[in-house]
C-alpha cells in the first residue's frame, strides 16, 4: 500500500459500512479529495447484515414516520435504476391474520405506500384470495385473504462496495484494514492518525473534515478518537434473521404480522434458500461480536410457523447471521419503537475544523442520508456546494436499463457461450456489465482458472482482490457474493490459501 504520510485531503471518512462509502462516493462525485478508513472489511459490520430490502418500511407508517417512509419509498425506483444488477423488484404478500391489524388499517396503510413515493414503474397494490392464488398453497388453510405490493430487493455488502469502487475511480482513496486511532484539530485542519491493522504501520494526514460514519463505533470514535464533547448518543439495536432450505417455489416474499405487533419477512434467497427476519431488541457489547442468540432463532422459528403449513423447525436453520443498528438515542421505551431516521450531529466550532458524526439510517436511504451530510457541510467544503447527481449516475456495471437484467444475461451468454447460463446469471446479478472485465479475452472455462467450488472460478476471486478489496474468503463467500451457503469447509481453506499466496505475490 503506497504511502500517504503527510497528505491533505478535503473529506477523511471513518467507516465503510453503506452511510460511510456513499458520502464519500457523494463527495468524490462533487469533486472532492476523499480518503475513507474501514477498520475490517467494506460492509463488515450493519450494512452487511441488513434484510436486503430497498423498502419504505410498511410498518414505520403505525409510527407516524411519514418524512422517513416517503423519501424511501421515492428512492425505490432510484436505486434500482443507477444498479439494476444489484436491486430489482420484489412483490410482498401480507396474509392479513383476524385478530391482529384490521384489514381496513392495512388497505388504507397500503393506499398510502402506494401513493405516498411517486411510483412510476413499480406495480401497485392488489387483494390476493389465498384459496386461489399460487401464493397461499405454503400458507395454512385458515389464511383466506391477503394484499400484494411492491417493493425492491438489493445486494447490500454489494451496493457498499459499488459505491467505494465508485469512488474510488473518482480519485477516492479507500484504506481498508485500517484503524483510526487519533483525530486532533489542529489549525483548520484535522490530524487524522490511522494504523494498518495487517502490518502495525501509522500513517498521518490531514482533512479540512471529519466524517464519523462508525456505524455502532460512531459514539466510540466521538469520544475516543476525536474526543468530542457532543450529548448525542446511540442506541445499539440487534437484528438477527435464519436461513433455511426453500420454503416455496414462487418468487414472491411474505410479511407477516405477529401477535406482539412486530413483523416478521420470509424471503426467497439465493434460488434455493429462504431469509426468515428479523428482531428488534436492544444490544450491548461489543458489535464485532454480535451474533444470533438461541431465542432469537427459535423467536423467528415460530413466527413463520404461525404461517406456514409446514413449522420451521430449529433444525432447518442452515446459517443465521447478526447486526447492530445504530439508531439515535430518541429515548423510545421499546427497540422496535426507536426512530430509523438518521440524524446528522455537526461539531463545528468557530474557527476549527468540523466533523460530522452519522447516526441511524436505512440502507435504503443512504443515498439521500449522503447528500444531507453534504449539504450540513456546505459553509465548510465548497464541494458540498455543488449539484448533486449521485441519482443519475449508475453504479459500477449499473449501466443498462432497469428493465433489461435478462437480455445483459442473454448478450454475454451468446459472448461467452462456453461459460454454464447459471454462472452467467450470477455474474450478471453481482457485476452487471462488468461481467466482462472478469470474464475478459477467455475463450473457454480453462482460461478462466481454477474452480474453487459453485463456479467461483479464479479469475473472479482475482477481479474482487484487484478491484473490490477482498482478502480472505469470507470478504468473497460472504459479502462479495453468499457462496459460503455452497462451499464445503475444504474449499474454503482452498480458496483462503489461494488468496493469502495472491496477496503475498502482490506485495513482494
Amino acid at each position: 500500500m503506497d504511502s500517504l504520510e503527510g497528505a491533505t485531503f478535503d473529506v477523511a471518512v471513518v467507516g465503510g459500512g453503506v452511510n460511510g462509502c456513499g458520502i464519500a462516493r457523494d463527495a468524490a462525485v462533487r469533486g472532492a479529495s476523499v480518503i475513507l478508513f474501514e477498520q475490517s472489511d467494506l460492509a463488515s459490520g450493519t450494512s452487511s447484515s441488513s434484510t436486503k430490502l430497498i423498502h419504505g418500511g410498511l410498518r414505520y407508517l403505525e409510527h407516524y414516520e411519514f418524512r422517513l417512509v416517503r423519501e424511501a419509498l421515492m428512492e425505490r425506483e432510484v436505486l434500482w435504476k443507477i444498479a439494476p444488477h444489484i436491486v430489482w423488484p420484489l412483490r410482498f404478500v401480507l396474509p392479513h391474520h383476524r385478530g391482529l391489524r384490521p384489514q381496513w388499517l392495512l388497505r388504507l396503510g397500503l393506499a398510502l405506500y402506494d401513493n405516498l413515493g411517486g411510483r412510476k414503474l413499480l406495480p401497485p397494490t392488489r387483494t390476493l384470495n389465498l384459496r386461489t392464488d399460487p401464493a397461499g398453497a405454503p400458507l395454512k388453510p385458515d389464511l383466506v385473504k391477503g394484499f400484494e405490493y411492491s417493493d425492491c430487493w438489493v445486494e447490500d455488502a454489494r451496493l457498499v462496495v459499488l459505491n467505494a469502487q465508485d469512488a474510488a475511480e473518482r480519485g477516492a482513496r479507500i484504506r481498508t484494514r485500517t484503524r483510526v486511532v487519533r483525530a486532533e484539530r489542529s489549525g483548520d485542519h484535522w490530524i487524522v492518525t490511522s494504523e494498518d491493522l495487517r502490518t502495525g504501520r501509522q500513517e498521518r494526514i490531514r482533512a479540512k473534515v471529519l466524517v464519523n460514519a462508525a456505524g455502532p463505533w460512531v459514539e466510540k470514535v466521538l469520544k475516543d478518537v476525536a474526543r468530542s464533547g457532543s450529548a448525542a448518543s446511540v442506541r445499539l439495536v440487534q437484528g438477527s434473521h435464519i436461513v433455511v432450505r426453500r420454503m416455496f417455489r414462487h418468487e414472491r416474499a411474505y410479511i407477516f404480522q405477529n401477535r406482539d405487533n412486530r413483523i416478521v419477512f420470509a424471503i426467497p434467497y439465493q434460488d434455493d434458500f429462504t431469509l426468515i427476519g428479523t428482531t428488534d431488541r436492544d444490544y450491548e457489547g461489543d458489535p464485532a461480536h454480535v451474533k444470533a442468540s438461541e431465542e432469537e432463532i427459535l423467536y423467528l422459528c415460530a413466527a413463520a410457523s404461525e404461517y406456514f403449513r409446514e413449522p420451521v423447525r430449529r433444525d432447518d436453520v442452515v446459517w443465521t447471521y447478526s447486526g447492530v443498528r445504530p439508531l439515535y438515542n430518541d429515548g423510545a421505551s421499546k427497540a422496535q419503537e426507536a426512530t430509523r431516521d438518521y440524524v446528522l450531529v455537526l461539531d463545528a466550532p468557530k474557527d476549527q475544523p468540523p466533523a460530522l458524526s452519522i447516526f441511524g439510517g436505512k440502507i435504503t436511504t443512504y443515498r439521500r442520508l449522503a447528500e444531507a451530510a453534504l449539504d450540513k457541510l456546505k459553509d465548510h467544503l465548497p464541494a458540498a456546494r455543488k449539484p448533486a447527481w449521485t441519482g443519475t449516475a449508475s453504479l459500477p456495471g449499473g449501466d443498462f436499463p432497469q428493465t433489461g437484467y435478462a437480455a445483459l444475461v442473454s448478450e454475454i451468454s451468446a459472448e461467452f457461450p462456453f461459460l454454464d447460463h447459471a454462472l452467467v446469471a450470477r455474474l450478471v446479478r453481482a457485476y452487471g456489465t462488468r461481467t466482462r472485465d472478469i470474464v475478459g479475452g477467455a475463450r473457454s472455462v480453462k482460461d478462466l482458472g481454477r474452480n474453487f467450488g459453485a463456479g467461483l472460478m479464479e479469475r473472479e476471486v482475482q477481479y474482487l482482490m484487484d478491484r473490490e478489496w477482498a482478502r480472505t474468503s469470507d470478504d468473497v463467500l460472504w459479502r462479495r457474493s453468499k457462496l459460503g451457503l455452497r462451499l464445503t469447509r475444504d474449499q474454503v481453506e482452498a480458496l483462503d490459501q489461494f488468496m493469502l499466496s495472491a496477496a503475498t505475490s502482490s506485495a513482494a
